[in-house]
């Protein structure tokens, strides 16, 4: 990397304070490596202008309600990405396919992304550096570079499937009248005045995150006490690995759940939000005490989304596995919907998106379930696209060290990953995304080492983590985790490239999979 050992120690030393004063929680422009610009302006700030602080209570030395209230916040802001329109259209999918049988998947997915979000906090928490920060201290210009392009990449393709996740949402509130792409314009100008919100305070901005949640929450959970899911076949599917007669689309469906539930920005976002705590990074004791009570409320955070994830694959398994085309043409005709169209008469296996999510759901239980649904789907996307916007923003500055004005800063960033968006929506139907949302899923996919290397890595150097550097278990899990999500790549990708049929396609893929894999190893082994 360049740089020997103790001249990184330094660096963090230098970042975290020499005599433990608390340090703002800013995105510096100045490189740590470098000395001070004192000629330099006042330190601009990416969403908290000031930390908040830990109250002290000393009858209850062990955990504190008043502590863990102070710390909740970034874990609930974090959970947003387990909520996105793109997990919500997994989950429904996998519903349908393979009924109640991926529900263990599911659950285990969200375990491996609730370790990797608490490495994600603790190295925030230990360094007072955000990942982006970190990587741009610790990897040469060529790779960190690349890095960030993968990582931008991965925030874009997520970013279309919130935003266009918002604007199906909005159409269908709006009985079509709504075209896509006017959703997409709708959903880009609220999300810029919704992310101002922080000027009225850090607390505030996130009570209304936390209010889009609860509204995902009651209008999810609507829709299941609604539908009425089997809680026997809800209990198996959670508790026993096993998918009886499964075949290839129940095995990618299965592999899709972990592309969706572990998003390689959201390390980077949750690293940097745990910097708006006041924390002494001097004192050990405030620092062990950060990351457990963070650890507490991404527990908690992790385990609502998960609830709300468990709500919409039991409605779509319980209501519509097995059902085909025919089927629910035949009642949506009956009910006198003006989508029946959207079903062709045939014996076919139904597919669903969240588009023809929400029709079904109207068809077979009331316009009532139809907008309820809207009104679940925008909430995730409002919320997660919102989140998405300080992703980009956090990662942006990290890497690449920007020192912009924040309206500048912010209005680049939605446009790297906005412009894309708009254009899909101009050209492509609403009625056919499915194949989109496919290839976006393969993207982030593919981008998750580019999260996992770094954060394993460095929370596992003791010059970076001090005291606090992971073990050998966490060393070893690690490695196979990242050997793990990488042959579930390559199987995706293969299965994807195949499916296109094409030879120039299967040979351009080649190619790209060994640079893809290079570099990898690169970081691996860096």
């Amino acid at each position: 990397m360049g740089n020997s050992d103790t001249d990184r120690k330094a660096s963090y030393e230098d970042a975290s304070g020499e005599h433990g004063e608390v340090v703002s929680t800013i995105s510096s422009s100045r490189n740590p490596l470098q000395p001070p610009d004192t000629s330099s302006e006042e330190p601009f700030t990416t969403y908290f202008d000031n930390k908040i602080p830990i109250p002290e209570d000393e009858t209850h030395s062990c955990f504190s309600f008043r502590k863990l209230w102070a710390f909740t916040g970034p874990g609930f802001l974090m959970s947003i990405a387990y909520l996105d329109p793109g997990n919500i259209e997994s989950d429904l999918q996998s519903g349908a396919v393979a009924g109640f049988k991926l529900l263990w998947v599911l659950m285990l997915a969200t375990i491996i992304g609730l370790l990797l979000q608490r490495l994600a906090a603790r190295l925030g928490v230990v360094t007072g550096l955000h990942l982006a920060e970190v990587c741009n201290r610790q990897y040469q210009k060529v790779p960190r570079i690349i890095l960030w392009l993968m990582v931008e990449l991965a925030i874009i393709g997520s970013d279309m499937q919130e935003v266009i996740g918002s604007a199906i949402a909005i159409n269908l509130l709006s009985v079509g009248k709504i075209p896509l792409w006017g959703g997409v314009l709708i959903t880009i100008a609220d999300t810029f005045v919704f992310l101002f919100l922080d000027k009225y305070g850090l607390r505030k901005l996130e009570a209304f995150f936390g209010f889009l949640i609860t509204i995902m929450a009651l209008t999810f959970g609507y829709e299941y006490i609604t539908v009425k899911p089997s809680q026997e076949k809800l209990l198996k599917g959670l508790f026993i690995p096993y998918c009886q007669n499964c075949g290839t689309t129940q095995l990618e469906q299965a592999v899709g759940i972990v592309g969706a539930v572990i998003m390689p920005h959201n390390m980077y976002l949750h690293s940097a939000l745990v910097k708006s705590r006041q924390v002494n990074r001097a004192n050990k004791r405030e620092v062990r005490e950060a990351n457990k009570y963070f650890f507490i409320e991404s527990c908690i955070a992790l385990f609502v989304s998960f609830i709300i994830n468990i709500f919409v694959v039991t409605v779509f398994a319980e209501a519509f596995f097995e059902k085909t085309n025919a089927d629910v043409n035949g009642v949506c005709m009956n009910a006198s919907s003006p989508h029946s169209s959207l079903f062709p008469n045939n014996n076919e296996t139904l597919e669903v998106d969240i588009y023809k999510g929400g029709v079904v759901l109207g068809c077979y239980f009331g316009p009532a379930a139809l907008y309820i649904w809207a009104i679940g789907i925008l909430a995730a996307g409002q919320s997660s696209t919102m989140t998405g916007t300080y992703s980009g923003q956090f990662v942006m500055e990290g890497f690449l060290n920007l020192r912009w004005s924040r309206f500048a800063r912010v209005l680049l960033t939605r446009s790297i990953a906005i412009t894309p968006t708009l254009f899909v929506a101009i050209f492509q139907d609403v009625e056919h995304l499915t194949g989109m949302n496919d290839f976006l899923n393969v993207l982030m996919s593919l981008q998750l080492p580019f999260a996992l290397i770094p954060i394993l890595t460095f929370t596992s150097l003791p010059s970076v983590m001090n005291d606090f550097a992971n073990g050998l278990f966490w060393k070893i899990a690690g490695g196979i985790l990242i050997l793990l999500i990488c042959s579930i790549n390559m199987y995706f990708v293969v299965a994807y490239v195949m499916s296109l049929n094409h030879v120039a396609l299967y040979i351009g893929a080649a190619i790209l999979s060994v640079i893809y894999l290079s570099f990898v190893v690169y970081l691996a082994l860096k």
